[in-house]
């Protein structure tokens, strides 16, 4: 019985609180809510948009087929903040030659690297290949010709924080082996998935490239000079 009491008591104090009833204050309360999760979805999206990931679309043919024409993709940039930039990625960046243009292009060649084009063939050599490297890009059609602009040989050496890159449709692309290296700084990020249209909707992997031939390649290249 005391118990029941109790909780009538209770009940009734509860019950007899007084509730204020002040309009303007509500409405300021919700307005200050709105803006609080308005606030914090705009610094979430802007967080999001700048340093995570990116939208960007496809203008021209220089990646194709693997990227066509209005190809609307997302660009990711951790890989970036936490690592650097690996052969094979395909990157958004900023044109050196006009930095208000955005260029999508594949890294080739990578800080410290020797990039040549022979016959048509990509050589990279470093100091753990020094006499070569021909790169087997499986990304490209069996048919792709490498040229230069002059449809010569071309040989570049690359420095800290520089790299050499080129377009999937080679002889459709501008390119390192036209305007010279891309600086680290200019890339936005990597080109990670494709949102548009429906049919292309995919992950983008990165580059896998077989070992080196080393030496074999130096000799095929003395020969062929002999």
């Amino acid at each position: 019985m005391e118990e029941h009491r109790e909780r009538d008591s209770n009940a009734e104090e509860l019950n007899n609180l007084e509730v204020t009833d002040n309009p303007a204050k509500d409405f300021f309360y919700f307005l200050f809510d709105l803006f609080k999760t308005g606030l914090i979805v705009f610094v979430l999206a802007f967080s999001l948009r700048y340093f995570v990931i990116q939208p960007f679309i496809v203008d021209g043919e220089s990646m194709m087929p693997n990227y066509v024409n209005n190809e609307y993709l997302l660009a990711e940039k951790v890989s970036y903040i936490v690592g650097k930039p690996k052969r094979g990625d395909v990157v958004v960046f900023r044109y050196p030659g006009n930095p208000n243009i955005n260029y999508i292009k594949r890294i080739i060649g990578l800080p410290g690297e020797t990039v040549r084009i022979e016959n048509s063939q990509v050589i990279v050599s470093n100091s753990q290949n020094p006499y070569g490297e021909v790169l087997g890009e499986n990304y490209l059609p069996k048919e792709t010709k490498t040229l230069t602009g002059n449809s010569g040989d071309m040989e570049r050496t690359l420095g800290p924080g520089e790299y050499f890159v080129m377009g999937d449709n080679r002889q459709h692309s501008s390119d390192s082996r036209e305007w010279g290296v891309l600086p680290y700084e200019n890339i936005l990020g990597r080109s990670w998935l494709t949102v548009m249209p429906v049919d292309r909707f995919q992950i983008h992997r990165h580059a896998i490239y077989p070992g080196p031939l080393g030496a074999l390649i130096e000799l095929r290249r003395l020969a062929a000079k002999i």
